[in-house]
């Protein structure tokens, strides 16, 4: 409240006699398409323009302190800075083996121990706050404001946990919503929205807003707090009293919160704010999360092992024709590990169960499993082991689970429930990858906000979920649309990072034959449309949700899913628009593979392959005649492609297609 008042204030006093004297800088991205004047006077604030087109009117940015002073307002400037960066920076275990980082900065540095950074990149503008000040302070707040100039359409994941204006009953969810679009004017002012998020201003151009570099500090909501066309930010003030509790005693509720939403012990940059801006096919294709991240803190991660899983979950441990009782048991296990094996599937996991319930102990294990046994059974097989973790049981014994289950073998551990993103929370999940990494242990956090950086700061936290993904058509009703989700995805999820979806079912389902069930689950959508999502996805660590039972029916599409890649050395977005299709090309090597999908409307694509050269023997997938009627139904075929002509496809509503394609 401080905060809001002290800003209010400031602009009342704009036009005052004793105004203070307005200073302004321009800085343009590298191609100079993008700008933004950052204004310095009774409050600061930024704008965003393209093509001389103003797409975010300037808006204010402050951060409270506990002192009562306010970064942003009546900034006093003691430098101005600026530099320009052009520079291949190195990706490993990521959608590109290498990244252009292409920038222009302006950095300037105020009166007050704080400076305030900004970054303009073809694709975008971010700021970041940076404190220099070596005493211990809290934040009390930060305004972060997007005004727009008009009543542009949104697309944005409203959290749908508690209740309509008790924003501290939101703080509390899983980061799994699926999409609401609306003008701004008609956004739930009772609702918070989590990011990444997406405001389209017309004529093409669309800004993807976001954060990264989120350690130790609160993640960003957004919300329309008055009905007109801005949108203000809120943060989970810190938790004070905790209590043990939510699924199965594995979560800690937060029953009271402080005063302030962060504390800053010594001098440290704070999370970038940055909205990325262009056409759907841009914002697909932006790597500006990961370039905004701090750099790898593992000097050699060589021994991060991406891959596939063989999971169990999804189906339900639901295995025929076998003589044993499947379930939480080392018969049903070993199952999952020959499976593997002979798939060349590089891990299985354990999921929820193999620990004793209730206890929030992870080295209590179920007398039903045997660890050690399975893990030299993985091993002898080349398949490794990645046993699930609730998040408190997880953090309450981090360094003696971590040092023990790697000294047995184990190779990472998937950790679930967090479903916050206060300071204490995104503070653990830096933790967990530290003592994870010094293990040579692999993580997958699973009940967790966006990646924001992360798997760049810690490569080997490979994949997060934080995506309403194919594990909620166990129990979604027939009126949810999965496969319109999956054509927004790429353009709002993705441009934060990687995400666990868990594709790969073998039962298909028209719009009109999809029914939820547990135990023999089921996609929206066709065949091809699962196996496209292998190649639209990035996921350095990728599930087959399906039953092995049912992946051996379906070898012809098991043993494909099972080659393809899951880190890439260069990945380039073909076409697509936001909630209608994509077409998605990636390269491992010299092999190249192109993936669409489709939402319910069926397609006909033409795409431009001309980059690939020459005559080249390809592999495809594609929905067969039948697939409107049987979702199954689909024909693989070998054909020497000319790329001098433009690929021609066919996508059945709710489908896809796959392509791979051979060097000469």
């Amino acid at each position: 409240m401080k905060k809001t008042i002290l800003i209010a204030a400031a602009l009342l006093l704009g036009a005052a006699a004793h105004a203070l004297p307005r200073k302004s800088y321009t800085l343009a991205s590298p191609d100079r398409r993008l700008q933004t004047t950052v204004t310095a006077a009774e409050v600061l604030t930024y704008d965003i323009v393209r093509d001389g087109r103003t797409l975010l009117e300037a808006s204010p940015l402050a951060m409270t302190l506990d002192n009562g002073v306010v970064w942003g307002v009546a900034p006093r400037i003691t430098k101005a800075s600026r530099t320009s960066v052009d520079r291949w920076i190195a990706s490993p275990l990521y959608r590109a083996d290498s990244i252009r980082e292409n920038y222009n900065t302006l950095t300037l540095r105020m009166k007050g121990d704080w400076s305030v950074e900004f970054r303009a990149y073809d694709d975008g503008v971010a700021y970041r706050f940076v404190s220099h000040a070596r005493k211990p302070f809290h934040v009390v707040n930060e305004c972060v404001e997007y005004r727009f100039p008009a009543d542009f359409q949104t697309t944005v994941p409203y959290v749908t946990a508690g209740t309509d204006g008790n924003f501290d009953s939101q703080f509390y969810h899983s980061f799994e919503n699926i999409y609401t679009e609306a003008p701004l004017s008609q956004m739930n002012p009772g609702r918070l929205a989590f990011l990444p998020l997406v405001v389209d201003a017309g004529q093409g151009v669309k800004l993807c807003l976001s954060e990264s570099d989120l350690c130790d500090y609160p993640g960003l909501y957004l919300r329309n707090a008055d009905g007109g066309t801005a949108l203000t930010g809120m943060f989970a003030p810190c938790p004070e009293r905790l209590e043990q509790g939510g699924h199965n005693q594995l979560q800690m509720v937060v029953r009271t919160r402080k005063g302030h939403i962060a504390e800053v012990a010594a001098p440290r940059s704070f999370p970038w704010r940055m909205a990325v801006v262009g056409s759907d096919a841009q914002l697909a294709a932006s790597n500006l999360s990961y370039l905004l991240a701090a750099p790898s803190k593992i000097d050699d991660t060589s021994w991060i092992r991406p891959g596939k899983v063989a999971w169990e979950w999804w189906n339900d441990w639901n295995l025929a024709g076998v003589d044993f009782r499947t379930g939480v048991n080392n018969a049903t296990y070993k199952y999952y590990i020959d499976f593997a094996a002979a798939n060349g599937i590089e891990y299985v996991i354990l999921d929820e169960g193999w620990a004793v319930n209730l206890q929030a102990d992870l080295m209590q294990v179920v007398p039903e499993i045997d660890l050690h046994e399975l893990v030299e059974y993985g091993a002898a097989r080349n398949v490794g082991i990645i046993l699930w973790a609730g998040y408190y049981a997880f953090d309450r014994d981090m360094e003696r689970v971590c040092r023990h289950y790697a000294e047995m073998g184990v190779k990472g551990f998937k950790v679930d429930f967090m479903d916050r993103d206060d300071q204490q929370m995104t503070a653990f999940n830096h933790r967990a990858a530290a003592t994870a990494a010094k293990y040579r242990l692999l993580i997958d956090f699973h009940g967790t906000h966006k990646p924001a950086g992360l798997n760049r700061t810690w490569p080997n936290v490979l994949n997060f979920e934080g995506v309403h993904g194919l594990e909620q058509l166990k129990w979604r009703p027939a009126s949810h649309d999965q496969v319109k989700y999956d054509t927004q995805l790429p353009f709002i999820r993705q441009v934060a990072g990687p995400m666990d979806y868990t594709q790969g079912a073998m039962i298909n389902a028209t719009r009109q034959n999809y029914r939820p069930s547990n135990s023999e689950p089921m996609s929206q959508g066709t065949r091809c449309h699962q196996l496209g999502l292998y190649i639209v996805l990035d996921s350095p660590l990728n599930m087959l949700c399906d039953s092995p039972t049912n992946y051996l029916k379906e070898m012809e599409c098991t043993r494909f899913i099972a080659g393809i890649p899951t880190v890439w050395d260069e990945t380039r977005i073909l076409a697509g628009e936001i909630g209608e299709y994509i077409v998605t090309a990636r390269r491992k090597g010299s092999t190249w593979y192109i993936g669409g999908i489709t939402d319910w409307t069926p397609r006909d694509l033409k795409i431009d392959l001309s980059f690939l050269g020459g005559t080249r023997t390809a592999e495809l997938f594609r929905d067969g005649v039948n697939a409107d009627r049987k979702a199954s139904d689909y024909r693989r075929e070998e054909l020497r492609l000319d790329t001098a002509r433009p690929f021609e496809v066919h996508l059945a509503p709710g489908g896809g297609f796959t392509l791979k394609v051979e060097a000469e």
